[in-house]
């Protein structure tokens, strides 16, 4: 695998998540913020999960809701609310589904037309981090989708 992606629990309540992308900030950034292109390459096809929709308002104190499942009527769902967007460098989210879920931080640095990509969830006690263990395992494929999906992308938003 050319560009990895690196997991670490980074004090007891953050994972950091690392990954390096062969597309300038402003591209990956938009796969993140606009729901057609996020539709294609969140949900890990391996897990057999389906991303049946995808609302995003994205802007200080605009909303997301996405829904996963086989079908709308038994669809999981996760929202929040954005509290900062800083195009094309930085997001930051709430998780709330429960009063355990983390604070999202993703920031975007671009140099020599790649971008590194840090995801940091931070969660509100050690053990909420303990109790949501797991769902980092499929960033890996989830990040290796969206390396599919940045290569597509790339000649057309070159001009963009």
């Amino acid at each position: 695998m050319t560009n990895p992606t690196t997991i670490e629990q980074a004090s007891e309540r953050e994972l950091v998540v690392r990954r390096t992308f062969d597309a300038p900030a402003r591209i990956v950034f938009k796969a993140w913020t606009t729901p057609e292109l996020f539709m294609r390459w969140w949900a890990p096809r391996s897990m057999g999960m389906n991303l049946l929709s995808c609302e995003m308002d994205v802007r200080t104190g605009g909303g997301y809701r996405l829904a996963f499942g086989q079908d709308p009527a038994t669809a999981d769902a996760f929202f929040g609310r954005y509290l900062e967007v800083t195009p094309p460098s930085r997001l930051v989210w709430t998780n709330d589904e429960g009063e355990d879920a983390a604070v999202t931080t993703v920031t975007f640095e671009e140099q020599d037309g790649r971008t590194l990509l840090v995801l940091r969830e931070l969660y509100p006690s050690k053990a909420a981090l303990e109790a949501n263990r797991g769902a980092e395992e499929g960033l890996p494929e989830q990040f290796g989708q969206l390396d599919e999906l940045l290569a597509t992308l790339g000649a057309s938003a070159a001009g963009s």
